[in-house]
């Protein structure tokens, strides 16, 4: 599979490539290709289980996912993790409903147009590239929190709450895919992009945030 070179993540009317990744949930591979022709899909593409935003966004994902196959919308999540290391995850957090797939290398996210920020002492070309004084002001107001915290010390909380203990391979992830952005992308029946919720748009602002049900919900019924 070729990389996407363009600028910015797939549009609407864009065709999706076709991705085959190894499952997390299941035995075997996933292939976008396996939907093309067939159904329509709401593809989530996160950062690793080491972050937990996106631990949230997965789980989000997950309650959605009856619903969406209620209407014929398939959905899979793909994560930045180690297979093994995913599935030990998936194994003491079970979700029955989510059909999940690793790509440690994060192929999916390149193929798709998700940049990968770049951390800088003082420059920022957003999404290519922020300064680490620039993430720092950012403040997550999350319930869960006892008052808004910079990214850093929020995901410190955060898995401190969840009890998840960062290893090598979640180390590794960091090391080179810390500023990596996520996306979830809905896919129709011929693999076509119809919807799409990104972290690039707004020069930031949407770091760290997730669509609501109902906007995924309503996007789904446009494309069944």
């Amino acid at each position: 599979m070729s990389e996407r070179h363009s600028e910015g993540p797939l549009q609407p009317g864009d065709r999706a490539p076709n991705i085959v990744l190894e499952a997390i949930t299941r035995d075997g591979k996933i292939a976008i290709d396996d939907y093309r022709g067939q159904k329509p899909l709401l593809i989530g593409l996160f950062r690793g289980l080491h972050c937990p935003f996106c631990r949230r966004h997965i789980a989000a994902q997950a309650q959605i996912d009856r619903a969406l196959r209620e209407r014929g919308v398939e959905s899979l999540a793909v994560v930045n993790t180690p297979i093994e290391r995913a599935r030990l995850y998936f194994r003491y957090r079970p979700m029955p409903d989510l059909l999940a797939a690793s790509d440690p290398e994060r192929t999916s996210h390149r193929a798709f147009g998700l940049p990968n920020l770049e951390f800088t002492e003082n420059q920022t070309e957003w999404p290519y590239k922020i300064s680490v004084g620039a993430a720092m002001s950012m403040k997550m107001d999350l319930p869960e929190l006892p008052e808004p915290m910079d990214p850093m010390t929020a995901s410190e909380v955060l898995n401190e709450k969840d009890g998840y203990e960062i290893n090598e391979d979640d180390e590794r992830m960091i090391a080179t895919g810390q500023g990596q952005l996520f996306g979830q992308f809905l896919l129709d029946r011929d693999g076509v992009v119809r919807w799409s919720f990104t972290e690039v748009p707004e020069g930031g602002r949407r770091m760290f945030g997730a669509p609501s049900r109902e906007e995924l919900m309503s996007a789904a019924e446009q494309v069944v």
